[in-house]
């Protein structure tokens, strides 16, 4: 059985090359082990079921079984949903400098009415963080349609995306407030880095859930299948 498990082993190499999930490869795993045991138990051997092209067998393995391609879906949908922030980032900005001198004039207030710094603060970071959450949510619904379950993905980023801005605005304000406000690059940088993390991480969270959600009604439906019993 060691050939077996050093076939086992190659396949298993494919299969994450290719971004089958860890559940998914170990199912896989124990439905082609049976295989393999049975041909070598019938005087066969093993490697002519596999073929000398391990890794084309492995996909093509996954992809009958209609496994999820989880890590490769994770780049994609990241990837998209930064390009998409960033878009949306450059429209919120662009908003805001347009809108900029009412923005100063209703600040501008007499002296009698105070508007807390913080307020203005927080307008300044919230128009361009709504304009990234919005592009973002945007760019992974219209742009990725042939990765499963995105619809559910984009719901579930446009909850998660906001939730992390909402927890990385307040920090981000407080590094910039330990800097005065500063506008040197390396700032910037580093503001721009801490928003665009908590985004890929909301992203992922939201790709991740969407799927497991859908691997748990596909095994729901498989396991209601196996115990219908004959009439």
């Amino acid at each position: 059985m060691d050939i077996i498990e050093s076939l086992l082993g190659e396949v298993d190499q494919a299969w994450r090359a290719h971004g089958v999930g860890s559940d998914d490869r170990r199912a896989l795993a124990a439905e082609l082990r049976l295989d393999l045991r049975a041909a070598a138990a019938d005087g066969g051997d093993p490697t002519h079921l596999i073929g000398s092209d391990v890794a084309g067998f492995a996909r093509r393995l996954a992809d009958e079984a209609g496994v999820q391609r989880v890590g490769r879906d994770d780049g994609r949908v990241v990837g998209t949903a930064l390009i998409g922030a960033v878009l949306g980032a450059v429209l919120g900005y662009g908003l805001l400098m347009a809108a900029y001198p009412a923005f100063v004039r209703m600040v501008d207030t007499p002296r009698s009415i105070r508007v807390p710094i913080q307020l203005a603060v927080v307008i300044y970071y919230g128009v361009p963080a709504a304009a990234v959450a919005a592009g973002a949510v945007i760019a992974v619904r219209t742009r990725l349609r042939d990765l499963p379950r995105i619809r559910r993905t984009a719901q579930m980023m446009s909850v998660l995306v906001p939730a992390a801005g909402i927890v990385i605005t307040p920090i981000t304000i407080t590094f910039a407030w330990s800097t005065a406000y500063s506008t040197a690059t390396p700032v910037v940088v580093a503001e721009i880095a801490m928003v665009l993390a908590a985004l890929a991480g909301a992203t992922v969270l939201a790709r991740r859930l969407s799927l497991r959600e859908g691997r748990d009604v596909s095994d729901t439906s498989r396991a209601d299948a196996t115990n219908v019993k004959p009439a």
